[in-house]
């Protein structure tokens, strides 16, 4: 899907629109585009096929590369997992910077590139290209933050869950929050490399208010990858010990049906034994039967005060 957008100033405030040409200033967005799109704005703008290609590969790594006078940026962005196996996962979203435009380019709808496209992002100028590639990696960085905290608050509620459980159902979705934090670790410190080859290379020309937002970028994606590295820590921990909680939750079920059966036992022992087709004690007396079911229950009785002396029931 190919959109394309411009900003114009509105009663003095800039305001996001969609355009229907290409144009000096202009913002192409490129959602799971078809080979068609691809060679249209590959011709129209001259970018070299590889720029548009590169996002359109799940296993491409975050990088920053600069040639011929356009300047290709990918990094990886959280969604939530389409597949659903997992909470969340990354993909690549590929930037392209050029003399009088921006492309964007994604393998699928995302909460970034929507919250640009729909007005969202104040301050949002598509033909200030420096400052809105800067605001992209902003967003990123508040979106894997906010992510996070999701992730931090369901397993607090899977713990909560665990203390009474005997499944392996909130372990197993706890499993699945960490995969979603190894993903977000991984792509994380990725995305750390290119921020700082931009600081220090600067490839984008810059002014000093973008070299402040730049710096704010850096310290948003380090502040996530220490939650992030902090929540899989505990996760981890969480894991384990709420699997040994499991495992004594049912050990506790076994002792306690053990016990129950050996307090059984006693009575159906008895009544087997003085059962049999041979000559019993008892077995001429009337009250015999009740004597029998007595006896039965006081040992039935002693063996569950025992076993809750020692605590075995």
């Amino acid at each position: 899907m190919l959109r394309i957008y411009r900003t114009i100033d509105e009663d003095g405030k800039p305001r996001i629109t969609t355009a229907d040409r290409f144009g000096p200033g202009i913002w192409v967005s490129m959602v799971a585009p078809t080979p068609d799109e691809i060679a249209q704005v590959t011709k129209i703008l001259s970018i070299p096929p590889d720029y548009i290609r590169a996002a359109l590969d799940e296993e491409e790594r975050p990088r920053i590369e600069t040639e011929d006078g356009f300047t290709l940026v990918v990094i990886d962005i959280p969604i939530p997992d389409p597949k659903e196996t997992i909470l969340y996962t990354t993909i690549p979203l590929g930037i392209v910077v050029t003399g009088d435009a921006i492309v964007t380019v994604c393998l699928a709808e995302n909460t970034i590139v929507n919250d640009f496209a729909t007005g969202r992002v104040r301050g949002f100028y598509t033909f200030k290209k420096t400052r809105f590639v800067l605001q992209i990696l902003f967003r990123n960085a508040s979106y894997f933050l906010q992510y996070l905290r999701q992730i931090e608050r369901i397993s607090d509620r899977l713990g909560a869950e665990l203390h009474r459980s005997l499944r392996n159902r909130e372990l197993l979705q706890l499993l699945n929050l960490k995969k979603s934090l190894v993903y977000f670790s991984t792509s994380l410190r990725s995305n750390a490399l290119v921020l700082d080859k931009i600081l220090k290379f600067q490839p984008l020309r810059m002014y000093p208010d973008d070299t402040d937002l730049l710096e704010d970028v850096i310290i948003e994606n380090r502040q996530a990858i220490e939650m992030a590295n902090t929540y899989s820590t505990i996760l981890t921990e969480t894991m384990d010990a709420f699997a040994s909680i499991i495992s004594n939750n049912f050990n506790g079920i076994l002792k306690f049906l053990t016990a129950v059966t050996i307090i059984l036992a006693v009575p159906t022992m008895i009544a087997s034994f003085l059962g049999m087709n041979v000559p019993v004690p008892l077995e001429n007396d009337p009250g015999g039967f009740l004597e029998i079911v007595l006896v039965s229950l006081v040992i039935s009785g002693i063996l569950a005060a025992i076993m809750l002396r020692k605590d075995w029931l």
